[in-house]
């Protein structure tokens, strides 16, 4: 794979390194923008199967981004891209936890760790809205996954159960 491949790699997942307040997940659009529309690396099902399989193994979800790393450039493109994602922001979590440390008393910080929250939570629903729409290819397939997330969302049934019976009626071929 050439160098201007792992460069582009480090590149686009350093900077979402430094933006990924709650996880690799939270910026999933801004890579599946970067992988599947600007550079054309992959296909949106690609991408969202590579997704699938980074969630089903143990691990961390930053899985997704060596796996995508490997897709783009074999074994050189996971280790550019992980280490692109995980140096970048502990470095700055290293950097600022002194700082944070210190003013842990300090309204301004309340406001940022309250400002942060809605951020978080916004980044994953569009993560889980692209994920949608990458998956989803049917209306009844658009349907389980909604009645899947409103099911975890209002209810106290564990989410594996739901998920797995998401499964099921996929497996009995309702979509």
């Amino acid at each position: 794979m050439s160098d201007s491949v792992l460069a582009q790699l480090a590149l686009d997942f350093a900077a979402l390194s430094l933006v990924a307040v709650g996880g690799a997940v939270a910026v999933l659009p801004e890579m599946h923008r970067n992988v599947v529309e600007i550079h054309g690396w992959m296909s949106a099902t690609q991408f969202a199967d590579l997704f699938a399989l980074a969630q089903a193994s143990p691990g961390p979800n930053v899985l997704v981004v060596s796996l995508i790393g490997w897709k783009v450039a074999g074994i050189a493109g996971a280790v550019v891209a992980t280490l692109a994602i995980c140096v970048p922001s502990c470095i700055l979590t290293y950097a600022v936890s002194g700082a944070w440390q210190r003013f842990r008393e300090a309204p301004w910080r309340a406001a940022i760790q309250g400002g942060l929250v809605p951020v978080t939570v916004g980044l994953m629903l569009a993560s889980g809205y692209l994920i949608t729409r990458s998956a989803d290819h049917s209306i009844t397939a658009f349907a389980i996954t909604i009645i899947t997330a409103m099911g975890v969302m209002m209810t106290r049934i564990h989410p594996l159960w739901l998920i797995a019976a998401a499964g099921l009626a996929g497996l009995a071929g309702f979509v």
